[in-house]
């Protein structure tokens, strides 16, 4: 595993997509910083974090996906990845709000971003973006966050982290053509808030109580509605209120 560690960047993903385009890196190739000074979240959306307090990591993944329509499949991979070493490390309640924040209870631990980039031999390059809090205890200006040493009460090594996280997605990668339902089965059973009541808003800014039953195969939040229909939403097409 290729292991690039800055200091600051302003986006590992940038950083490492840019590297990739310029030069034939390695599969796995992972690029974390101390700091991140422009994040991503989710369509644009800022993710901050404390400098030299939380895992900032980016992953090159290649050869994995070869079908637009399956993207979804890597998300999964990812997920449950960090799923799996995070309930290693005895964190309690652990799941994932749909498509890909990682929770623990009603606190969000961190999130993944992927950027697919189609080559032009065809190929699908794709860059999984992670940010976990991991060291940072003050949440002031966010109450819906927390991270690993304020739930366990323990510090953890953010570098130890990052390679047990690499090498769980290269074990589910390795699994996936002879895994793929249980993996998805995996994934619904993870789900935050599945089968419970919840209030949600749409894009007109209006609320509904719906009922999320799980994703589509192409990855879209299959709620089900007070009139027994069942409707599926994009990512920012609905917002969970919880």
């Amino acid at each position: 595993m290729k292991l690039i560690k800055l200091d600051a960047i302003d986006s590992t993903n940038d950083f490492l997509k840019a590297l990739s385009s310029q030069d034939e890196q390695e599969n796995f190739t992972v690029v974390t910083a101390e700091n991140q000074t422009k994040g991503k979240g989710q369509m644009g959306e800022r993710w901050s974090s404390e400098a030299g307090k939380n895992l900032i990591m980016s992953v090159l993944v290649k050869d994995f996906l070869f079908d637009n329509e399956k993207v979804f499949d890597l998300s999964i991979v990812v997920s449950l990845s960090v799923i799996e070493v995070l309930k290693s490390l005895n964190i309690p309640n652990i799941c994932v709000k749909w498509p890909n924040d990682i929770m623990s209870y009603n606190k969000k631990l961190g999130g993944i971003l992927i950027e697919n980039t189609i080559k032009s031999d065809g190929r699908i390059m794709s860059v999984v973006g992670i940010g976990l809090n991991v060291n940072q205890t003050n949440y002031t200006d966010l109450p819906n966050a927390s991270s690993l040493a304020v739930i366990s009460g323990e510090t953890f090594n953010k570098n130890e982290l990052a390679v047990l996280i690499v090498e769980k997605i290269k074990e589910k990668i390795d699994l996936w053509q002879t895994s793929v339902q249980s993996f998805w089965t995996d994934y619904f059973d993870s789900l935050f808030k599945k089968g419970v009541p919840m209030p949600f808003r749409n894009l007109n800014n209006e609320n509904f109580m719906g009922i999320i039953q799980g994703v589509s195969p192409i990855g879209k939040l299959q709620i089900l509605l007070e009139d027994d229909s069942v409707a599926e939403f994009d990512i920012k097409e609905v917002k969970m209120l919880y």
